[in-house]
């Protein structure tokens, strides 16, 4: 497939997977589980079928290594969900998360002993000075809501303290199950799909922890307004079809990501995951209306001038305009 459908489908996807799992959690802040259950039990089955041939085909890595694998997984994917029920706005979500290139950073020197140049860790400090602006700006809007008594405020913003310490975790745990990928592959070979597929059958019976918040919100889903599907016809409650396209969203993302691995390399898949957060961020602001002040304007722009620093893209664009640029007589 060509690189340009590849980066079409994470744009496609990516972005509106976003609108999707906004206008889920602003009609129910607590929906995440039932989100995450129905993304992974569809990437389950598809795999199921075109991956393992339902189940004839042996795993290329030993399958405890994708126990750890999926324990990660799953960890990061709930928690990341349920910080949205924890007073974090869907703009601070999506920069924090941004983020990765610190935790990756961290957890390469401590635990694979490895050292950087200075413009990477120039990069990082950027990155890190624009989600701590962020962050704190965020701080003080909820601290000074105007909905919100003497008394709910201090509540409030001790939940908002406990939704950052979420987004951390599951930032440094996300960072961990990469550094525990890149072990795996370079032993066993790359198998991306492979490990699609486990990391998402596997952890489906976890969520029967999880069975009475499935369902409480699937009633709720149920009593929403009806909605009729353009073209098809069909009538069906509109948070069901929110929950469809968010599914079907997701999954064209991820397909989007893997044969964007296979095609190009990873300064370019780095580079084309960035931009397609920062679209993903204005999209949610200006559609959405979420409060955006000039410092979380500032904050952002550090995180992906920093991320950008990161994959030098300047070194790699230096060359190419040099061979463009028309030579002097």
């Amino acid at each position: 497939m060509h690189p340009a459908v590849a980066v079409g489908l994470v744009f496609g996807g990516c972005c509106s997977n976003v609108v999707f799992l906004e206008l889920l959690a602003r009609q129910f802040p607590g929906c995440g589980n039932i989100v995450t259950f129905s993304q992974f039990l569809f990437i389950a089955l598809e795999g199921f079928i075109f991956e393992a041939n339902f189940g004839r085909k042996r795993p290329a890595i030993p399958i405890r290594n994708y126990f750890i694998m999926v324990a990660m997984f799953f960890t990061v994917s709930v928690v990341n969900n349920y910080a949205l029920n924890l007073n974090i706005a869907m703009p601070l979500h999506m920069i924090f998360r941004s983020g990765s290139l610190i935790a990756s950073m961290a957890l390469g020197i401590i635990i694979l002993k490895k050292r950087y140049s200075v413009s990477k860790y120039s990069s990082i400090a950027l990155v890190s000075l624009g989600i701590f602006t962020c962050t704190f700006m965020s701080a003080k809007q909820v601290a000074s809501d105007s909905s919100l008594n003497e008394e709910d405020g201090p509540q409030a913003f001790l939940w908002w303290l406990l939704g950052i310490a979420a987004l951390t975790f599951a930032l440094l745990m996300s960072a961990r199950m990469g550094i525990f990928q890149e072990t795996l592959y370079k032993k066993f070979g790359k198998h991306s799909k492979e490990a699609l597929f486990y990391n998402h059958a596997l952890p489906l019976p976890g969520f029967l922890l999880l069975a009475p918040n499935i369902y409480q919100h699937a009633v709720l889903f149920n009593q929403s307004e009806l909605f009729q599907v353009p073209v098809i016809g069909l009538t069906l409650p509109v948070m069901w079809f929110y929950l469809l396209m968010n599914v079907i969203t997701q999954y064209v993302c991820i397909r989007g990501v893997f044969i964007l691995t296979t095609e190009c390399t990873s300064l370019t898949v780095t580079l084309v995951v960035t931009l397609r957060k920062f679209v993903s961020l204005i999209f949610s602001i200006l559609y959405f209306q979420n409060p955006f002040t000039g410092w979380h304007w500032l904050g952002t722009a550090f995180v992906f001038v920093g991320t950008l620093m990161y994959t030098e893209v300047w070194n790699s664009l230096g060359p190419l305009l040099a061979r463009r640029r028309p030579k002097q007589e």
